[in-house]
C-alpha cells in the first residue's frame, strides 16, 4: 500500500479555511480531496499484490521512488537549494525517516504481497493510526486515554481473529506466517516514521522534506536493486511502477494536502478508516479475492478499535488521580476521629 507521510507531516492552515457563510457547500467538495486520496491508496494495495508475480520487490520499490522523485524536482528543487543549510543539519534524520518511510514499510510490504492478501494489507494498514498512538506513549510521553486501551485490546483481539482466520486455537500451534510478520513489520515502521515526525518537526517545507527523505529512499534501495538478477521492465509491470510512482505517490499527496488544508488534520485523518473499505471492495472486484466471515469479524473488530482509540479520549491519569482524592476523602474522617 502507498505511503501516508502528508498525514503526519501536514500542518493546519487556518488561513485557507472559507467564509463561514459558504462552509456547507464547499465542504461537500472539499471531501473529495482526502477521499480520493484514500481510494488511489487503497487502489495501491492492489498494485503491490499483483505487483508479486510481475516484477521484483526490490526493483518495483526502486523504480516507484526514482519516477516519483525525478516527476517533483523541476517543482522543488529550488526550495530545496535555498534551504541547503538547515538541510545540512537535519540531513541525518531526513536519512531516518526516508529509511523508516520509503525503504522498510514500502519495501516489507511488497516482499509481504507475495504470501498475503490484499485485504490482509488493507486491514493491517488500517493499524498504522493506532500503531503511532502506541509508540508515543513511550517517544512523546503522550497521555495515555481509556480509548487506547480499550482500542489496542480490541484491535489485537481483531487481528488474532484475522490472522488465524477464525480459530484462535491453531494460531498457537502453527505461529504467524512470514508474510503477516512483513506486513506488521511495515505498519510499525510507517507508525514509528510518524512519531518521529512530529517529535522531530523538522523545520522544512513539507515537499521540501518529503523529496529530500524520497532521496535518501533511492539512495538506499540502489544496493538492493544492484543485486537484483531480474530488474527488467515489461508491458506487464510497467502500469503498476508508473501507478505506484505517479498516483499514489505524488496525486495522492497532493489531494490529501489539499484536504487537510481545508478540512484540518483531525477532520481529514477519519477518512484513512475507509482506506481497508475501498481495498476490500477493489481486491474482491479486480483480484476476486473471497470474502470470509473471520474477514468481517476480524477486520471489523480491528477498525472498531483503532476508530474507539480515536475517539474515546477520557484521560486514565484523571482516572486514577480522581480515585486518589475519594480513597484521601474517605481516609480523612478517620484520621480525625485518631487525633481526638
Amino acid at each position: 500500500m502507498s505511503d501516508y507521510h502528508y498525514l503526519f507531516q501536514m500542518r493546519q492552515d487556518y488561513t485557507s479555511l472559507p467564509e463561514v457563510r459558504t462552509l456547507t457547500r464547499e465542504n461537500l467538495m472539499n471531501f473529495l480531496f482526502p477521499l480520493l486520496a484514500v481510494l488511489i491508496w487503497s487502489i495501491n494495495a492492489i498494485v503491490s499484490k499483483m505487483s508479486a508475480s510481475a516484477i521484483e520487490p526490490a526493483a518495483i520499490s526502486f523504480y516507484r521512488w526514482l519516477i516519483a522523485l525525478l516527476v517533483l524536482t523541476p517543482f522543488v528543487l529550488p526550495g530545496v537549494w535555498r534551504h541547503r543549510r538547515q538541510i545540512g543539519q537535519v540531513w541525518w534524520k531526513l536519512l531516518i525517516l526516508g529509511l523508516l518511510g520509503m525503504v522498510l514499510y514500502q519495501s516489507l510490504a511488497y516482499y509481504a504481497a507475495h504470501s498475503v492478501s490484499a485485504l490482509f494489507m488493507g486491514i493491517l494498514n488500517a493499524l498504522i493510526p493506532l500503531l503511532t498512538v502506541l509508540l508515543s506513549l513511550v517517544i512523546l510521553r503522550l497521555a495515555p486515554t481509556l480509548g487506547i486501551l480499550l482500542g489496542s485490546v480490541m484491535s489485537f483481539g481483531g487481528l488474532v481473529w484475522l490472522v488465524s482466520q477464525g480459530n484462535p486455537a491453531g494460531l498457537l500451534t502453527h505461529g504467524l506466517g512470514r508474510g503477516e510478520l512483513m506486513m506488521f513489520a511495515a505498519s510499525t515502521s510507517y507508525a514509528l516514521y510518524g512519531v518521529l515526525t512530529k517529535r522531530w518537526a523538522i523545520p522544512l517545507p513539507n515537499w521540501q522534506s518529503l523529496w529530500m527523505q524520497i532521496l535518501f529512499g533511492v539512495v538506499l534501495l540502489t544496493p538492493g536493486f544492484l543485486m537484483t538478477p531480474d530488474v527488467s521492465l515489461t508491458m506487464q509491470n510497467i502500469p503498476l511502477v508508473l501507478f505506484a510512482a505517479i498516483p499514489a505517490s505524488v496525486i495522492a499527496p497532493f489531494l490529501w494536502i489539499q484536504g487537510v488544508m481545508r478540512m484540518g488534520a483531525s477532520t481529514a485523518s477519519i477518512f484513512m478508516n475507509l482506506v481497508p473499505i475501498f481495498t476490500a471492495i477493489v481486491a474482491v472486484g479486480f483480484l476476486h479475492e473471497t470474502l470470509h466471515s473471520y474477514h468481517f469479524i476480524g477486520g471489523g473488530i480491528t477498525l472498531a478499535g483503532v476508530v474507539l482509540a480515536q475517539q474515546l479520549r477520557i484521560p486514565l491519569k484523571r482516572r486514577r488521580s480522581a480515585e486518589h482524592r475519594d480513597d484521601r476523602a474517605g481516609a480523612e474522617p478517620e484520621t480525625q476521629s485518631d487525633r481526638g
